[in-house]
């Protein structure tokens, strides 16, 4: 009873039909899944992904949303979360067949943000995620020129107890340490191995360090 008392009110604060979140809940769990959707979610390829803890779509409270906002979720390859996971409403998610999302424990994405991993993309535990955020670990055409390099890895990576800020842009190669906070707006491709900095920018760069958050 408990259990069902925080999904009603979680349905009720977030505009969510209780009904709908309740009668999906209890069909994911029959193939073993833990996923509270919103009804204006759409997941494709729920069979690709695995939970372990609960996984929220579309029905944590954000003031800005609307309840028509649509999520969209097309899994061809796999979406590994780990522990809880708050993906926010009209945020789209897409995977391709070698892709693969991991997800660690405590992630939180906020409203309107779109992945596209062709790859791979990692994000460790108690990350969180502004709206409006973009990540792509493809080119999907390529231009050639004198001097061009050989990018080494399409992977994404972020550590531990990272802060995107809104409408940022992470590319593909992109390596982020532990406790790092993104600046919004910032373009972020490379690696940014020192912990505990702030990066900004077009084209991101450190702009301090020993930052908490």
């Amino acid at each position: 009873m408990d259990k069902l008392k925080q999904i009603y009110n979680q349905c009720r604060k977030s505009n969510s039909t209780f009904l709908i979140v309740l009668i999906r809940y209890f069909l994911y769990r029959l193939s073993g899944k833990t996923i509270l959707a919103h009804q204006k979610a759409v997941i494709k390829g729920a069979g690709n992904i695995s939970t372990k803890g609960p996984v929220k779509v579309g029905i944590t409270y954000v003031g800005f949303v609307h309840n028509e906002d649509v999520t969209f979720l097309n899994i061809d390859g796999k979406l590994d979360c780990q522990g809880s996971v708050s993906i926010g409403r009209g945020c789209r998610i897409a995977v391709g067949g070698n892709g693969r999302i991991e997800l660690g424990q405590r992630v939180f994405i906020n409203a309107m943000s779109t992945f596209i991993i062709m790859h791979t993309l990692r994000v460790g535990d108690d990350c969180s995620i502004s709206w409006e955020c973009q990540f792509l670990d493809e080119d999907f055409h390529e231009i050639q020129y004198e001097g061009r390099k050989i990018q080494p890895s399409s992977d994404i990576t972020l550590g531990k107890h990272v802060w995107v800020g809104s409408r940022v842009s992470i590319y593909k190669g992109t390596t982020i340490a532990d406790g790092c906070v993104v600046a919004a707006n910032s373009v972020v491709r490379g690696t940014f191995d020192e912990p505990n900095t702030l990066i900004a920018g077009n084209p991101a760069r450190v702009v301090k360090r020993n930052v908490n958050w």
